[in-house]
């Protein structure tokens, strides 16, 4: 599985300096890790502190793409690559029991250096409860390789590293599913209560979020031997979350019920089975959320035509958007239909 990242005519998806002429377009790999940790019990509190075992680690989190189509708030995908960074180190400086954000680089700087408006610093106090931490204070670095509003779980991305580094700086105490309730405390103050970027950020590859209460994450692997290409186009636009939530109806036909709920079961068992056709038909087929948002993005239903019409398999928007996801099996027809869909966008 791969990624092919096109930047927009105006602002790349992300900071790329290459020394000769730019290329148009970039491919990455698409993450397929396994998860590090056994699934623990919800609501888990380490009954006895653990110690520090470094001094400093440094974490990396992967760009997501949510809903994929038909499977809003419970479908995610991670893509290797393209990321966030956090580094941790144990600060004498800090009170004991606290954290502290040092700096902040990368894609953009406008984000608050008060933890507990931060993405990252949200998440990390967040783990350091889950593991009871009150005996050492700790100063994070975040580095930005996303930018906000992009539609590739920007957010999801800072916390899921921070949550990762405070669990590793501690010795690995706590699972995967304490890392995403760890990281939704963060998503829950920034975007919204949804698990389809923090949960594939951490845990990689597809994942299905079968429940919320309680938090319920089944892993979808896809077959390792077949070849997945996700095109992925962003314009100069930013889409925030909380606003593309709110132009979504309140109420939906059965009708249309009933077709998501189908095209989302049959994105499954196309991911499963490692049918990129298939999966790219029911990704490209909702009919709840991308009617809603499609507008609200300039440029957006031209977009998703052209790549169609030069032989994607499918076409969506990421997440919350702007950016749009396409996909097909081979990056040489990647890069075609890329390059259809930057022009068209012009």
């Amino acid at each position: 599985m791969a990624t092919l990242c096109f930047q927009s005519p105006s602002k790349p998806i992300f900071n790329f300096h290459p020394k000769t002429k730019p290329s148009k377009s970039l491919i990455t790999k698409v993450s397929i890790f396994k998860p590090r940790a056994t699934v623990q019990s919800q609501g888990l509190v380490i009954a006895t502190e653990p110690e520090p075992v470094f001094t400093s680690v440094k974490t990396f989190a992967p760009a997501t793409v949510a809903n994929l189509g038909p499977g809003f708030d419970f479908l995610g995908c991670a893509v290797d690559g393209l990321g966030d960074h956090v580094t941790l180190h144990v600060d004498p400086s800090v009170r004991n029991g606290d954290i502290s954000i040092s700096e902040i680089t990368g894609t953009t700087t406008k984000l608050s250096f008060d933890p507990h408006q931060n993405c990252a610093g949200i998440a990390a106090m967040a783990t350091m409860k889950m593991l009871g931490i009150k005996s050492v204070g700790l100063s994070l670095a975040l580095r930005k390789g996303l930018p906000l509003g992009s539609g590739l779980g920007s957010s999801a991305a800072s916390a899921a590293a921070a949550a990762v580094a405070v669990n590793e700086l501690f010795g690995r105490k706590l699972g995967n599913d304490e890392l995403v309730l760890a990281g939704l405390e963060s998503e829950a103050k920034v975007s919204g209560f949804h698990a389809d970027n923090i949960a594939p950020a951490i845990m990689g590859g597809f994942v299905l979020i079968r429940s919320y209460e309680p938090l319920d994450l089944k892993p979808l692997r896809f077959p390792l031997e077949k070849d997945l290409f996700f095109v992925l186009v962003s314009p100069d636009f930013e889409a925030p979350t909380k606003k593309m939530r709110a132009a979504l109806a309140k109420e939906i036909p059965m009708a249309d019920h009933v077709w998501n709920s189908s095209q989302a079961a049959a994105l499954v068992a196309a991911v499963v089975e490692g049918d990129v056709a298939s999966l790219g038909k029911a990704l490209s087929s909702d009919k709840v959320v991308e009617p809603k948002r499609a507008p609200l993005i300039p440029g957006m239903e031209a977009v998703k035509k052209a790549a169609l019409e030069a032989g994607a398999f499918g076409c969506t928007i990421s997440g919350a958007g702007p950016t749009a996801v396409a996909v097909i099996d081979t990056a040489e027809k990647g890069y075609e239909i890329g390059e259809k869909q930057r022009e068209r966008e012009r």
